[in-house]
């Protein structure tokens, strides 16, 4: 069998393409995030694609690429993924959600202490040769209270490192959580905002988290109090932030991700926030660290050897997970299928036909489709999987050993 050929698109890690090519597979990449038109002309020439946060997978360019076997998000977030789309034409989708979480808690610590201590400003003004010797506004974290908004990988690290500086924490999910340390669970939004001194935001993409910080939100939180928000960019209304901001409500804020955002380093970037004072922008590296971005390569590689070689979908946003060892001895025959009544067996007939002997058969389903791994003693299993894939429902059926 021809091995997959891979894209690895926005400067994913070398590793990546290291670990990926030991297995013998093609791997190509580029630097940027290619637009709609551009990725399906390059998609039309791989198997597998690779990405960041910026290049857009939308249903056009899905309905274009059904032949792809795998798409990998080299990062936390999987929202610029058409994921039911993807699901319904076969395509497990993978993300990396654990290798960049200490990167983003220490920027999220580092821009705290920044913007309390008013260090973009002074630094700013000093290299311009503005010397500002002075302890107006410049305060100590210590003691003070932390909200953080969404209390899964990263915010909990979060919570970790701001309590073991003397920081009171206090949270606020729509999961119930555990707390770590002395971290205490608020009731809602309104009441963290109220309390807190610095308001750090870690919550995925979604239509609930839309504009989540508007005018009102702003408006209930402490007077001088800072805003930091490492999550999405769609999260905070930016405008109503300038405005809180420039009347002195809020006393700084750390923003890293932004509603738009330019596609690669050669592009401008604009945005409202630019020269408004106590204000650091950073562009989008909250897991931009040489060490997340090895961890990420390592891990989302690794996703792709596993389900290209033996099927295992462990760790698919938008799949059934399933999770085999390999069978020795054996044909490894892999189907998705719409979630119908009597599909396996229509299956189990095709392959009883066939005279090959079952050694192991695993189904796992969503509400949308089903995932079947079945180990098979046959000579003729590419064959086979030829006969299922002609099944009124199969959607996708290939061999993987």
């Amino acid at each position: 069998m021809t091995a997959p050929r891979i894209l690895l698109v926005e400067n994913i890690h070398e590793v990546a393409k290291q670990k990926l090519s030991e297995e013998g597979f093609h791997v190509d990449m580029l630097s940027h995030a290619p637009t709609e038109d551009e990725l399906i002309q390059l998609v039309a020439n791989y198997d597998v694609l690779g990405i960041r946060s910026k290049t857009e997978i939308t249903k056009k360019v899905l309905d274009n690429s059904k032949h792809l076997l795998t798409i990998g998000c080299f990062c936390i977030g999987t929202n610029q993924v058409d994921l039911s789309v993807a699901r319904e034409k076969g395509i497990p989708v993978f993300n990396a959600p654990h290798s960049n979480t200490r990167s983003v808690a220490e920027l999220v610590i580092a821009e705290m202490i920044a913007l309390s201590r008013q260090l973009g400003d002074r630094n700013t003004k000093a290299h311009v040769g503005e010397w500002v010797k002075s302890a107006v506004g410049s305060k100590e974290v210590r003691g003070k209270t932390l909200g953080i908004v969404g209390y899964g990988h990263i915010g909990s690290q979060v919570s970790v490192l701001a309590e073991s500086m003397g920081l009171k924490v206090v949270f606020f999910d729509v999961i119930k959580k555990l707390p770590l340390g002395n971290a205490v669970a608020m009731h809602s939004l309104e009441e963290l905002l109220k309390v807190s001194d610095f308001v750090t935001l870690h919550v995925p993409e979604t239509p609930e988290t839309k504009d989540m910080i508007g005018a009102k939100e702003l408006a209930a939180m402490k007077k001088d109090a800072h805003l930091i928000n490492a999550s999405r960019g769609t999260v905070v209304v930016i405008p109503a932030l300038v405005e809180a901001l420039k009347s002195k409500h809020i006393g700084g804020c750390a923003i890293d991700v932004f509603p738009e955002e330019p596609a690669s380093n050669k592009e401008k970037f604009v945005s409202p926030l630019q020269g408004v004072a106590n204000v650091i922008l950073t562009p989008h590296i909250g897991g931009s660290t040489e060490e997340a971005q090895y961890a990420i390569g390592i891990e989302v590689a690794e996703s792709f050897r596993r389900y290209l070689k033996i099927g295992s979908t462990s760790g698919a946003v938008n799949f059934p997970n399933v999770d085999l060892p390999v069978k020795q001895g054996t044909s490894r025959l892999l189907n998705v299928h719409r979630n119908e009544p009597g599909v396996l067996g229509e299956i189990n007939g095709l392959i009883s036909k066939a005279g090959a002997n079952i050694e192991g058969q695993y189904l796992s389903t969503d509400e949308r489709i089903g995932y079947l791994v079945m180990d098979v003693h046959s000579s003729h299993a590419k064959a086979l999987a030829g006969e299922i894939e002609k099944l009124s429902r199969s959607i996708r059926t290939r061999v993987v050993y």
